[in-house]
């Protein structure tokens, strides 16, 4: 017959709070990385990076409570920049009015202000409502 050895309960408790903490760092990473992936996609054209930094963020944010201060602080520091993330955020995200008026917002950011006459998305929004001016 062998004996079971048996650990002292702090040595478990230790144990488990190890790989719990492990296993926090190892989510918190990926979701670091995501954000990166992400805020690089971002940038290209197209904005098909902004599903992968949105995925990276919630996965940020619901691990680390220093993130999540970082975020309040930069939301009230620049609420323009951080409120589209914060409407891809919630529960059920507004992804087609974000996705309208960022096309909008870079449309805008792209053209010079003589040639802002020529805004196609606007026209377009414009035409599909059925208003004019």
């Amino acid at each position: 017959m062998t004996a079971v050895v048996q650990h002292p309960p702090s040595a478990t408790r230790r144990a488990r709070s190890f790989r719990l903490r492990a296993q926090r760092f190892a989510v918190l990473a990926i979701g670091w990385l995501l954000v990166g992936v992400g805020f690089v996609g971002a940038l290209l054209p197209g904005h098909l990076g902004v599903p992968v930094l949105v995925v990276g963020l919630i996965i940020v944010l619901r691990t680390s409570r220093q993130a999540r201060r970082q975020f309040i602080g930069l939301q009230r520091r620049h609420p323009k920049f951080i409120f589209p993330i914060r409407r891809l955020l919630r529960r059920e995200p507004e992804v087609f009015p974000v996705a309208w008026q960022q096309l909008l917002r870079t449309e805008k950011f792209i053209l010079p202000k003589r040639l802002r006459r020529w805004r196609i998305a606007r026209r377009l929004r414009r035409r599909l409502r059925g208003r004019r001016g």
